[in-house]
């Protein structure tokens, strides 16, 4: 026994903003942008939330998957982004789709969070605590960029992917999941500081900050162990994966993944240049709209791979 999702959905704000709008607010351009990371436009925010956007994949999941709200027995959502400290964002998902009946958290793993929360999920489903759950990834990072950091700023988009998964005799095989958080410090955001009347603070706004050379090292040599060894684990050749669906950074690590792997490009599909990184976001939103486009067929072997802030990783491999 093993679970499988059922359902996808996903959501993207409707403000899209490409490499052009935004060379007339900062020194930046087209060319530079797409040379270096594959991004032409995203889709930023501006009356969409974080738990807005959940809340419109996650119906568009259940309605793919025919459950109904309060059939779902779990919610988990993988973001770093939520709208409230607390309430969770899976708690403002719970009340917005009427799923009165589920036990709701969030996860913080950064662009790996799919794919943990998905772990979680299946872990609990095995258990026979839970029948089923709402897995999402969604993130409102623009409010977390320093739009004056051009170098940084511009990889960045909005967005929300939700997963139903359920008990099954077929579908999850097994996760590769590991963390580094001695490196952590090349890609992270300062929370608001202590405030007490004890302490002396400054007032001023912790923003994303990333060592971009660092995170690609770690990106490009961690991804291809990640995979193969979750492979090797269920002795499964990468030649029999139909796809591999990686988080959405940047192409140039998408390109270096397939190289090492000794896989076509093809592959390995992309949507980084319509979405941009969407952290924990981009896996769920991609296998949406593959999902959407009839890409996926019943049978087909499918890794999932998400890798960024903590610094964290996560592989997944399915069936579909």
């Amino acid at each position: 026994m093993t679970t499988r999702i059922i359902g996808t959905g996903s959501y993207l704000p409707e403000n899209i903003v490409s490499n052009n709008d935004l060379s007339k607010v900062m020194d930046t351009s087209d060319e530079w942008i797409v040379s270096r990371t594959g991004i032409r436009e995203r889709r930023l925010a501006t009356t969409e939330t974080t738990a807005s956007m959940a809340i419109k994949a996650s119906e568009k999941a259940l309605l793919a998957a025919n459950k109904k709200a309060d059939e779902i027995d779990l919610i988990i959502v993988g973001t770093i982004t939520n709208d409230y400290v607390t309430p969770s964002t899976a708690c403002e998902i719970q009340a917005g789709i009427s799923a009165d009946k589920a036990v709701c958290f969030d996860i913080n793993a950064a662009c790996s969070g799919f794919v943990f929360a998905l772990q979680i999920a299946h872990a609990y489903l095995q258990t026979g605590m839970y029948q089923n759950a709402l897995v999402l990834g969604v993130e409102t990072l623009s409010k977390l960029m320093d739009w004056n950091d051009r170098s940084t700023c511009v990889l960045f988009g909005d967005g929300a992917g939700a997963c139903v998964v359920e008990k099954s005799d077929v579908g999850i095989y097994g996760f590769d999941l590991g963390s580094d958080g001695k490196k952590g410090v090349a890609l992270s955001c300062e929370n608001r500081r202590n405030n007490n009347p004890y302490v002396e603070h400054s007032k001023d706004l912790g923003y994303v900050r990333m060592e971009g050379q660092e995170v690609y090292k770690f990106a490009v040599t961690t991804v291809p162990e990640s995979i193969l060894k979750v492979l090797g684990k269920h002795s499964v050749d990468p030649s029999e994966i139909t796809y591999f669906v990686l988080h959405q950074a940047n192409v140039r690590i998408i390109q270096s993944v397939a190289k090492r792997l000794q896989v076509s490009e093809d592959k390995f599909p992309m949507n980084l240049d319509h979405c941009g990184n969407i952290s924990a976001g981009s896996i769920p939103i991609l296998l949406d709209e593959m999902n959407q486009k009839g890409m996926l067929k019943k049978g087909d072997k499918i890794i999932f791979s998400g890798f960024g802030g903590g610094l964290t990783w996560g592989t997944c491999l399915l069936e579909w």
